[in-house]
């Protein structure tokens, strides 16, 4: 009853009214163009190739289904994500662009308009390889170059059209629009697969035991990406007092929030896009090849070892992604220049070597629990036999954090008001 007090006070504020209402209206383009097909496709050939797995299994996820239709929508955001996380990096290795960042608003715009640049480049690039991949495979109903040409601009057009609709969303509705594209996409497919697993179990196929191990694992697994996603570690920081003129600043003391899961699902879809190349590329050669073999054979989802490789990989990723991203030494020197330091440690290396052990322990519990996050899923099909058991990390993750964010944003404009918020009711 508390949260939906909490509901109905959000909508008597007009702004916050107005920003959930044109949220929801985005949200139901973005389901309308996942039902425009593109022209000169066998839909029936597109879902057999589907069920073979590899990358068009993680782009399927993100695009809610759409992929099975080959929507214009089918490539989602996943070529606004790869750039994004290609800039991320390239700003760390590049100095001009670091410089750029610490510029500012322009300079942050300057790189958004870099990454926009960088969508539609690897948005043609992956809408060719996934043409050219359904040409070989005999989808198309004209089976011609134009039709590959129309389904690059169309896929394209599409994926452009969804970071616009994404950074509306940000700008004008609630929450980070690209987050919530990818949310959206991921939700649409639960009432499907809800059904299905009744169907099953109304036929017989499944036992009543088999969807309760599904239920209990789903609800466990729920409580524990919001442990991880909302876990922090406290650093206390103490500020010296400084006088400047007639006005003493300092004296006070705060923390420093360190996450647990500093890299978010980034390492996730880094070793899916990584481990499932391979499987993709087999789809390309016959099947009597000793490349479509072996991945058959070891490069299986059923298999131990697989799972083996796919932790390593995530684990590796965590790391790796942290180590690019958090730099214990230009905050050890920030908090000095500041006349901040932790107690117990000297300001300058001996806080930043303090701050680097801490993040790899945190990183530790990060990365195993991402990698068990994982490699979950794929037990459970071994386990009962149920391919609708997929709760992939990736998409609980997202879906976890994406509500959370946006709960926190709805509760902020609440109290801002004098309301009671919804993670207070």
């Amino acid at each position: 009853m508390a949260m939906l007090e909490s509901l109905r006070n959000s909508m008597r504020l007009p702004g916050l009214r107005n920003r959930l209402l044109f949220t929801l209206l985005m949200l139901a383009v973005l389901r309308l163009g996942s039902h425009i097909p593109v022209p000169g496709v066998k839909l029936d050939v597109v879902q057999q190739l589907l069920g073979q797995g590899g990358l068009l299994g993680l782009v399927d996820l993100f695009s809610g289904g759409a992929f099975k239709n080959l929507a214009i929508f089918a490539m989602s955001v996943t070529p606004y994500i790869n750039s994004s996380i290609i800039m991320q990096l390239l700003t760390i290795v590049i100095p001009r662009l670091e410089e750029m960042q610490k510029e500012g608003e322009e300079g942050r715009k300057k790189i958004q308009e870099y990454t926009r640049y960088g969508t539609v480049i690897l948005g043609l690039i992956q809408a060719f390889g996934t043409g050219y991949y359904l040409k070989r495979s005999g989808a198309y109903i004209d089976d011609n170059w134009w039709t590959l040409i129309v389904l690059m601009i169309s896929l394209t057009a599409g994926t452009a059209f969804l970071m616009w609709l994404g950074e509306m969303i940000t700008e004008k509705g609630i929450g980070n629009g690209i987050s919530l594209i990818i949310f959206a996409g991921i939700i649409a497919r639960v009432p499907s697969t809800i059904t299905s697993l009744f169907e099953m179990l109304r036929s017989g196929v499944i036992s009543i035991f088999s969807v309760a191990l599904i239920g209990i694992v789903v609800i466990v697994v729920i409580a524990a990406v919001i442990m991880i996603t909302e876990g922090i570690r406290k650093i206390p920081v103490e500020y010296a007092k400084r006088v400047v003129g007639k006005r003493v600043y300092g004296g006070q003391r705060t923390h420093l929030p360190m996450k647990i899961n500093q890299a978010g699902v980034i390492p996730i879809i880094f070793a899916q896009s990584l481990i499932g190349l391979p499987q993709t590329i087999a789809t390309w050669t016959p099947t009597s090849s000793w490349f479509n073999q072996f991945v058959a054979r070891y490069l299986n989802t059923g298999v131990w070892w697989f799972w083996v490789i796919d932790g390593l990989f995530i684990i590796f990723f965590t790391y790796f992604y942290t180590a690019v991203t958090f730099n214990p030494t230009e905050i050890a020197d920030n908090m000095k220049k500041n006349g901040g330091f932790v107690p117990g440690y000297r300001p300058g290396k001996p806080t930043a070597d303090y701050l680097a052990r801490i993040s790899e322990r945190l990183t530790l519990v990060g990365a195993v629990f991402l990698a068990a996050l994982t490699i979950l899923p794929m037990a459970l099909i071994a386990l009962t036999k149920i391919q609708q058991a997929y709760i992939g990390g990736t998409a609980l993750l997202i879906v976890v954090g994406v509500g959370l964010d946006t709960m926190k944003q709805i509760e902020a404009q609440l109290v801002m008001r004098h309301y009671q918020g919804f993670m207070r009711s």
